[in-house]
């Protein structure tokens, strides 16, 4: 081979060499300007809140220029607590945790809607004699005392016209009520319809009936995507990018629910896809309320947020001057129709 020759390969290699190194160069850059943000989760890894695993799973949250560290929760109130402290950016809560915790002081709010039709209601077996909330009249109810559907039970009680007077409440804690109630130690159980329902009808291999709140006139918007009040200042452009991103996954999972429970497995291997599917349908049905109809996921009606603060003051303890506007804002939800949900819920209830 020529010199000439043997010239030109060695600088024919020199530029492949060059031009890996700079898509190299290039490739970390982007990853280095990628933001770092944590998020927290109101409960375990499930099908309810599998929507921001979908977007870390299927890259949204990359797309977005987002890395996202997602870390299981324990109960609303502790990851309001997080958020308010800025220990974390961004938290999943329910909306009368928010309300409780704006009341007390803290700077939070709730810049996205997910489950924006209550979530909470009166579990039983179908097999029953309780086929309507007039039937829970002589009977006795596990309700954890305390937690947000013990707060709503006055109001439930009211708005289905029961008497308070000839139901019995025994104070069960919320793992505790699904077995007592597959178990006959209680005829009824009230907590979210996702979380109990699921445990009944796939470990308790027993079909629920379930009875909504909301059917009874108790509106309260409930989990969503909530950041400290700060974060709207300083940096509103990863609020924006976060909650588009977020919502982009809960509507790829809402639309292939099998995918998103085996996703759910792969962050928590203890999960078991049936019951995160099941779980995931339940809540579908909590997405829409008549005053969100038509309006993209994450938007939240300023009527239904000033039902909730009314039952807040009413039946849930505040007693210091609180605004609904004060709880939540829509500025950084998406307008664009690929994110508006279906109207209806799972169909299977």
């Amino acid at each position: 081979m020529s010199s000439k020759s043997t010239r030109r390969k060695f600088l024919r290699q020199v530029g492949i060499a060059a031009g890996l190194a700079a898509v190299s160069l290039g490739r970390r850059g982007r990853a280095q300007t990628k933001r770092q943000v944590i998020m927290r989760l109101d409960w375990l890894y499930q099908g309810p809140n599998a929507g921001f695993l979908v977007a870390q799973d299927k890259g949204f949250y990359e797309q977005a220029g987002l890395n996202v560290e997602i870390g299981p929760g324990k109960g609303s109130g502790s990851t309001a607590q997080l958020v308010a402290s800025k220990a974390t950016q961004f938290g999943f809560a329910d909306g009368f945790v928010v309300g409780n915790s704006v009341s007390k002081g803290m700077s939070i709010k709730m810049v996205a809607g997910i489950f924006r039709r209550n979530p909470t209601a009166v579990v039983v077996l179908d097999e029953s004699d309780i086929k309507t909330p007039k039937d829970l009249e002589g009977k006795t109810i596990a309700i954890p005392t305390g937690a947000t559907q013990f707060q709503q039970w006055p109001a439930f009680v009211k708005g289905c016209g029961l008497d308070a007077g000839k139901i019995r409440i025994t104070n069960i804690d919320p793992a505790g009520s699904p077995p007592a109630l597959i178990t006959g130690q209680v005829p009824a159980v009230a907590g979210y319809a996702q979380g109990y329902v699921p445990s009944v009808e796939i470990r308790g291999n027993k079909k629920a009936r379930i009875l909504w709140y909301a059917d009874c006139g108790v509106t309260a918007v409930s989990n969503g995507i909530i950041i400290h009040n700060d974060l709207i200042k300083e940096d509103p452009e990863l609020i924006r990018s976060f909650v588009a991103a977020s919502l982009k996954g809960f509507l790829y999972g809402r639309a292939h629910v099998d995918e998103m429970a085996a996703i759910v497995k792969k962050f928590s291997e203890a999960t078991v896809p049936a019951i995160s599917r099941r779980e995931a349908e339940l809540s579908f049905n909590t997405w829409v309320t008549p005053n969100t109809a038509g309006k993209p996921l994450g938007w939240m009606s300023d009527t239904d947020w000033g039902d909730t603060v009314a039952v807040l003051k009413q039946y849930g303890g505040v007693t210091t001057p609180l605004e609904a506007t004060q709880l939540y804002t829509n500025e950084f939800v998406p307008t664009a129709g690929e994110f508006v949900p279906p109207q209806t819920g799972s169909g299977k209830t």
